[in-house]
């Protein structure tokens, strides 16, 4: 298949190219200054030079706080940049692949959120993406609309990062323990979309890395493996007031997307266990 990926300089596109070229797929990734979704007459002509199979779309505007002073801007790019790539793959007839993310959801749910659950954003980052969600919805009948939620990877800023570096620093910090999610590395979820575009099996779908932690267990394993000492305090998430609300629970069920692949995501302690192995092979500091 013949593959074109937007947003090719953020952190999940540079596992997607890879794992997508590693299932022989060939794949085209323009700077994103070439590839702008927010011209719907840039994207056809570039659909008509390129002419690819399906396009994946890994950009998006994703400062959760940003969101909130920027909410018009975040809409522009969530919302309006992911119509304009519905509308050029409804004219080309080709399938688009589309991420969205936990936060679409108000995070009061007892157990973890499915596919059939209904959204209910609780900030302004939430809301843009599920803007995004609608216009998939709405306009094509071939898609995979994949939820995701916590990523890390190893060509961007994430939380994994943060507390690396916030460990080089100090030797305490404070993480909320009282907001529940699925860390997912981008390499394990860049490999299961490989595989589900070759499914055919077009749908909504929930993607992370098995198992749901809190932000303090998460650090406190990160600190672990690491090899680092460090003392992780525990703090409510009133005692660490951000501009962006986050939901208190955002957990993803898999269903269907083990039952499509025919296989579970890894567990997100095996996963970072190797990210940080590439990370220090690769001499990250």
């Amino acid at each position: 298949m013949r593959v074109l990926v937007a947003g090719s300089e953020g952190m999940l596109a540079r596992d997607m190219v890879p794992c997508l070229e590693q299932k022989d797929h060939e794949v085209i990734a323009p700077a994103e200054s070439a590839l702008d979704i927010l011209s719907l007459s840039t994207l056809k002509t570039s659909l008509d030079s390129i002419r690819p199979d399906v396009i994946v779309n890994c950009a998006a505007y994703t400062n959760v706080d940003g969101a909130e002073r920027e909410e018009h801007k975040a809409c522009l790019v969530n919302g309006l940049g992911v119509q304009n790539l519905c509308l050029a793959c409804q004219a080309a007839g080709i399938p688009l692949v589309h991420f969205s993310t936990d936060y679409i959801f108000d995070g009061q749910k007892v157990g973890a959120y499915s596919v059939f659950d209904s959204t209910c954003p609780i900030n302004a980052y939430g809301r843009s993406k599920l803007l995004g969600e609608k216009y998939v919805l709405w306009l094509l009948r071939k898609f995979y609309l994949i939820r995701t939620s916590w990523l890390f990877g190893l060509q961007g800023r994430n939380f994994v990062e943060t507390m690396l570096g916030l460990g080089r620093k100090q030797k305490q910090v404070s993480v909320v323990s009282d907001q529940r999610g699925c860390p997912t590395w981008t390499h394990s979820l860049a490999g299961a979309v490989a595989e589900l575009i070759e499914s055919g099996c077009y749908g909504v779908y929930n993607g992370t890395n098995s198992g749901a932690t809190t932000w303090y267990d998460f650090a406190v394993e990160i600190f672990r493996t690491a090899g680092m000492e460090m003392e992780v305090m525990p703090i409510t998430t009133d005692q660490y007031p951000t501009p962006a609300r986050r939901p208190a629970n955002s957990v993803l069920d898999p269903f269907p997307l083990n039952e499509v692949l025919g296989r579970a995501m890894p567990p997100w302690k095996e996963a970072l266990a190797e990210y940080l192995r590439l990370r220090k092979e690769m001499g990250s500091k």
